[in-house]
């Protein structure tokens, strides 16, 4: 090995060791505290008086919060740095968590979701950027597929963890779904808090002690090549970025992806105790099946498109596969046939995610960069709000869920297409 991929591996390694364990199970508690509502139906909707239309609004409102504050967010976090931004946000939305507890009715139920989405806008691509200003563009795929296994983590570790605190229902005078939103609302905080007071995230390699000099010179010429450098000027991002085509190709992809994602993670429990018809407790883990083959499959696409240098087709192979299963969802109706099609659905609706982000780290660089990846996030953002729209109108208007899930399987279908429209140097950039 020669000494400068020497520096590089030693490199990747020591960033890969020290940053994205951290980053991870921040992410995990981001989608515990998003996606845990999809546990709460269980029992929320029969104390509260509310059906699925209801939910599916609710569940979607969060989204529309989140979209109409992210780019202000990742504005913000520019100038108050990655460090101090992100524990404010994670401090925020878990007090936001927490109080879910106090929901009545529809109304309040709308109003903290909205709450709880306005408190998270911007972590997820605050820390995608972040990422950026730390790890070259030929290297991202993987470590942005094994960040983002984050998602399937937190359904393989939250189903299960939900059914067991649901079983405190009645302690205390609360019921078990309050309890849930209670307990998962506290580790943000803390976490939040810990980042304030220990530096857990320098805000950049130049920051970073456990960095030799040689390392962070390797990181600064590389990111050099690439075009990108950590110390931009953010309303220069956005003009940027809204001037180049290719972004709001990327945006509308990636639009359809979250339908997918956002009609599997806020519907599973609800789909897997149709089929099963067992307890929540059970129900949790038997929802944490489909997220353990997520979990492993993830990292090996994301690996597998650095080694082959072909993102745009792994994300659009996986969005296929992902279409593909969710239809078959639609037509089970056999707990084994049903799970079987849900790892199925999970394996390319997850799989797509690192091979899709390293795409725009690619086209969008310097200027471009963090406002591109805030601007793409907040389209799909409104996904999220669409997918629950659909999936709960669906149900309520046809009595089953196969109408909603069909059209989440044709939003995958046409980001596959999109995806293939994306040039080609997509893939070359290297």
């Amino acid at each position: 090995m020669s000494d400068a991929a020497a520096i590089e591996s030693r490199t990747i390694a020591k960033i890969t060791w020290r940053l994205l364990p951290f980053l991870c199970l921040l992410f995990i508690v981001n989608y515990l505290d998003r996606t845990n509502v999809a546990m709460a139906k269980l029992r929320m909707l029969s104390d509260l008086g509310l059906d699925d239309f209801t939910y599916g609004l609710g569940a979607g409102l969060f989204f529309i919060g989140y979209f109409l504050f992210e780019v202000p967010s990742n504005l913000i976090l520019h100038r108050a740095g990655a460090r101090r931004w992100i524990a404010r946000i994670m401090i925020s939305w878990g007090v936001c968590s927490a109080a879910m507890m106090l929901t009545r009715g529809a109304h309040s139920f709308y109003a903290l979701r909205f709450l709880l989405g306005a408190a998270e806008a911007g972590f997820f691509p605050g820390i995608v950027y972040y990422l950026t200003n730390w790890v070259p563009a030929r290297r991202r795929a993987r470590i942005l597929a094994i960040f983002l296994t984050a998602t399937a983590v937190s359904g393989l570790v939250g189903n299960p963890l939900a059914g067991s605190l649901m079983k405190l229902d009645g302690c205390g005078g609360l019921r078990g779904w309050q309890w849930l939103f209670l307990l998962e609302g506290v580790p943000p905080v803390l976490l939040g808090a810990g980042i304030l007071l220990f530096n857990l995230l320098p805000d950049t390699p130049h920051l970073a002690a456990w960095l030799t000099d040689e390392q962070r010179r390797w990181i600064a010429d590389e990111l050099a090549r690439d075009g990108t450098h950590p110390e931009i000027n953010h309303l220069a991002d956005l003009r940027g970025a809204a001037a180049d085509s290719r972004l709001w190709l990327l945006s509308v992809i990636y639009f359809f992806l979250i339908m997918g994602l956002y009609g599997f993670i806020y519907w599973v429990p609800t789909l897997v105790k149709l089929l099963s018809g067992d307890s929540d407790a059970q129900v949790g883990w038997l929802s944490a099946v489909p997220y353990l083959v997520a979990t492993i499959s993830m990292v090996l696409i994301g690996s597998h498109a650095d080694r082959t240098g072909h993102p745009r087709r792994h994300a659009a192979a996986c969005a296929v596969i992902g279409a593909v299963g969710l239809t078959a969802v639609a037509a089970s109706h056999h707990i084994l046939l049903g799970m079987a099609a849900l790892c199925l659905a999970a394996i390319g609706i997850f799989g797509s995610l690192g091979p899709f982000w390293s795409i725009p780290t690619r086209y969008l660089r310097g200027t471009a960069a963090a406002g591109g990846i805030a601007v793409i996030n907040s389209i799909g953002a409104l996904a999220g709000f669409v997918a629950q729209y659909a999936m709960g109108w669906t149900k309520d208007a046809t009595g089953t869920f196969t109408l909603g899930l069909l059209l989440v399987a044709a939003s995958l279908a046409i980001g596959a297409i999109l995806i293939l429209r994306i040039p080609s140097t997509a893939d070359a950039a290297r």
